[in-house]
């Protein structure tokens, strides 16, 4: 139990430090908003190394703290909007067994694109913004695939640690 603790607390410390940087580092596309999504690699990570509720623990808590350390509430809220989408379908991506690491974490990139572009249209009360969405689903596979590849490349390391302790 105590080993458990300790891995998500350093996972969700990569996942503030991830958030941190995306914070400080400008990552201008020309999309607003667009981001790396690298704080996400530590969300998937968890998700295939502890289960769904431990994910969903760490992306919570991930948005919370790093909106109020380096955002604002709109910025947590668009990130909520973003993280509840993109978190419902790497579960579904995942549990449907077709998809590896890889492949869950693209879905994920994707539809959190895909939740952040709906709330937008809510709030700013125009579907203009729609014009958005092929570049940041474009955006989201290559992010996603980025963070898979090096979840893919992780994920066997942290097991082995696990089988250790």
């Amino acid at each position: 139990m105590k080993l458990k603790v300790s891995q998500m607390g350093l996972l969700l410390s990569v996942a503030l430090i991830l958030s941190y940087i995306e914070s400080v580092i400008p990552f201008n596309f020309g999309i607003p908003g667009m981001k790396l999504g690298l704080p996400n690699l530590a969300v998937v990570l968890t998700l295939y190394l502890f289960g769904w509720k431990e994910a969903l623990l760490i992306n919570l808590t991930r948005i919370l703290l790093s909106g109020f350390m380096f955002g604002n509430m709109a910025g947590i809220l668009f990130s909520l909007a973003g993280a509840a989408v993109s978190f419902l379908s790497m579960l579904a991506a995942r549990k449907t067994g077709i998809f590896d690491l890889c492949g869950v974490s693209i879905c994920g990139g994707v539809t959190h694109n895909i939740g952040q572009i709906l709330i937008a249209v809510y709030v700013v009360r125009t579907a203009g913004i729609m014009y958005y969405l092929p570049v940041l689903l474009i955006a989201g596979v290559i992010t996603g695939a980025l963070n898979g590849m090096i979840a893919m490349r992780t994920e066997p390391y942290l097991k082995k640690m696990q089988r250790r302790a």
